[in-house]
């Protein structure tokens, strides 16, 4: 079917719209910020290299394992990439020395400081006269390296992810997936989820989408958390093809094989499909609550001064924990009114299902009733007939005998005359 030709009469233009949002976003380019945190020798770096395909360390620049530091510190280094004419200026924050000290207690702290730091000069960054290129340098997704043990989360993992769920998209992954079995990585799984969850931990949540088809890929990614990962910079020969890959004496475990690790879901959710809304949730959400408290902080010693007309006195938090707690009143008591008249239909149904039993019961015995008084009826006609049998048949027998007598009358007259003849 040929393209019709556009009316220009009724054609405006706004649907043009998107396409100047396009080739200015494109120009401008995109940034994004990775965190990766967990102990040193779980393939932190490997996993960079193989998730963006470009050397992010290399011999000149070693991962963090390679800089091992007696505190924690906060290293970042950052990298220009390039596909189809679109730029992501990718930055990578490492913590080298995380977790492998004897006393690990508060080893969060440089983790911390340097994620309000950026939100921090952000704040500021927005708070100048001339806002017209505002870097970006907030940490959008934290990837957390759990070590494969098999035995569930340790208390420093725990006490981590709590200090920081509120502060940071975090995303747990299982590193090195290649050193459990199918099973023990299934049973793993379903044991860190169950931690997560016992100790109210806040992890990424993929957005509810309207379309289905996203909707399915989300649940399907959510099935999939912790993600079981191992990363590769070796190219392998396996059955004729080139893969990424790490060679074992019993085959080799490929990196982009969903029967062996998470690693395209990982890859797909952190860069093709939920980048921007991770960044969509740092800014809506992680950096709004950090600009809410700076800024009640920086009110709250100015005093009361006399508010327009309409406006609170009441600080932005607990605004916003009062209207929580009224939306919380008012679904309860929506749910209470439900199941009142939930059960009220309840048990009108029973009610109605009790008088039809009832009228069937009435109706049966009615029926039983009624056939007594035919099965009397027929009983009583089956005696009259037999008595008006037996009296039938004993009449006839009367009558038998009485024909027999005259017949026997009849013959002896016959003998008699016929003797006197004779003589």
């Amino acid at each position: 079917m040929a393209n019709k030709p556009k009316d220009m009469e009724s054609y405006v233009g706004y649907a043009n719209l998107p396409n100047q949002v396009y080739r200015r976003s494109v120009k401008r380019g995109f940034e994004f910020t990775l965190m990766v945190v967990g102990e040193s020798g779980l393939g932190k770096s490997t996993l960079i290299n193989s998730l963006f395909l470009t050397d992010v360390y290399s011999s000149q620049y070693p991962g963090p394992s390679q800089r091992i530091k007696k505190t924690v510190k906060v290293e970042t280094s950052q990298v220009l990439l390039k596909e189809n004419g679109v730029q992501l200026r990718l930055t990578i924050v490492d913590t080298p020395g995380f977790g492998d000290q004897v006393d690990n207690s508060n080893c969060w702290t440089p983790i911390l400081d340097h994620i309000d730091s950026k939100f921090e000069d952000y704040l500021n960054a927005e708070s100048r006269v001339n806002r017209r290129t505002i870097p970006d340098k907030r940490v959008h997704c934290c990837l957390y390296f759990i070590a494969p043990s098999g035995h569930g989360l340790k208390p420093l993992d725990v006490e981590f992810m709590k200090r920081l769920h509120e502060k940071v998209n975090i995303i747990p992954l299982i590193a090195k997936a290649d050193t459990l079995t199918p099973l023990e990585c299934r049973e793993f799984k379903k044991q860190i989820m169950k931690e997560i969850n016992e100790n109210k931990i806040k992890i990424y949540e993929f957005p509810d989408i309207e379309e289905d088809e996203e909707t399915k890929e989300n649940k399907k990614l959510a099935e999939r958390v912790p993600f079981a990962v191992v990363g590769s910079n070796m190219i392998l020969e396996c059955n004729g093809k080139r893969v990424r890959g790490r060679q074992y004496p019993w085959g080799i475990a490929e990196v982009e094989n969903l029967e062996h690790c998470d690693f395209i879901p990982l890859r797909n959710m952190l860069i093709r499909t939920h980048m921007q809304d991770l960044k969509d949730v740092t800014n809506n959400v992680h950096y709004e609550n950090f600009r809410c408290k700076k800024l009640t902080a920086v009110t709250a010693g100015e005093g009361k001064r006399p508010n327009p007309k309409g406006m609170s006195d009441k600080n932005p938090l607990e605004q916003f924990e009062n209207e929580k707690d009224e939306h919380e009143a008012k679904m309860k008591k929506m749910e209470s009114e439900m199941e009142q008249v939930f059960e009220m239909k309840v048990k009108e149904k029973k009610q109605k299902l009790k008088d039809s039993e009832a009228d069937l019961q009435r109706r049966l015995e009615q029926m039983k009733k009624s056939l007594e008084q035919q099965q009397r009826e027929l009983e009583e006609k089956r005696r009259n007939f037999e008595v008006e049998k037996k009296s039938f048949e004993e009449s006839q027998k009367m009558q038998d005998e009485r024909r027999k007598l005259e017949n026997s009358k009849t013959l002896d007259g016959k003998k008699q005359k016929q003797k006197k003849t004779i003589f």
